[in-house]
């Protein structure tokens, strides 16, 4: 009986087919790795966003607690590796606008990406006895509608007496551009077009909270920062409980 020979085309047909599946294999193992990695890096900047947006309200819970017990809200602090708030007086809406006083209040001042945190009083909050009846909240924040448009999330165009804006803004500056780190290193802008990030960067009334993107065409470009503010009428609230308005 005649022997099958089998020809030498067949083991090399075999051979380049199994290099293809072992290929695809690794390729998938690669692939699968890019995923893991990009779902890890998703996971970790969810968790840096949550641990952020905590701290941000320790610092506001923290700076009512000030008010109830000193009856006044306290200043920005001297610098972004001194954490005590500044001695002197911060008369303008400026000299009032910089780094949450964290060693004051006894709580973390940074947040998850290792900058400080911004913040931002009006003036006459910061002296005591706040004078209820005459004094005026200075700061709006706004966010975007879809449409690209701002709108009012706290204030409005006019702070007045009968129509207060909020007393003081905290806020992170996110994982990108602008900031400073704890040890006083300033993290430059390399976006454009971010008019929303310049403003709360260079702002000392006004601000921007609103949806984080990459997306530089959305109107008011990329955006990462977090936003937090304590409504005028809670902070009198809590003060007033604790008798320090008169």
């Amino acid at each position: 009986m005649a022997r099958y020979k089998k020809r030498p085309g067949a083991r090399a047909a075999r051979q380049r087919g199994a290099a293809l599946l072992l290929l695809l294999a690794l390729m998938g193992v690669g692939a699968a790795s890019l995923l893991i990695t990009a779902f890890s890096r998703g996971d970790r900047e969810a968790g840096h966003n949550r641990q952020t947006l905590e701290r941000l309200a320790a610092a506001t819970d923290a700076l009512v607690g000030y008010a109830t017990v000193q009856g006044r809200l306290p200043r920005p602090a001297i610098s972004a590796t001194n954490g005590l708030e500044r001695p002197d007086p911060c008369p303008s809406e400026q000299s009032c606008t910089g780094f949450l006083p964290w060693v004051t209040l006894g709580i973390e001042g940074a947040d998850a990406w290792g900058k400080r945190l911004r913040y931002s009083v009006t003036p006459a909050y910061t002296v005591a006895p706040v004078q209820r009846i005459s004094t005026v909240a200075t700061k709006t924040v706004q966010t975007r509608y879809g449409s690209g448009a701002l709108a009012y999330l706290q204030g409005q165009e006019n702070c007045e007496l009968g129509a207060q804006c909020a007393p003081l803004v905290v806020l992170s500056q996110g994982r990108e551009n602008f900031g400073s780190s704890v040890l006083g290193i300033e993290q430059p802008n390399t976006a454009s077009g971010n008019v929303d990030e310049q403003l709360n960067d260079q702002g000392s009334a006004h601000f921007v909270s609103r949806a984080a993107t990459t997306d530089a065409s959305v109107p008011g470009g990329v955006f990462d920062d977090l936003v937090s503010f304590v409504p005028l009428g809670f902070l009198y609230k809590q003060m007033g409980a604790a008798h320090k308005l008169p």
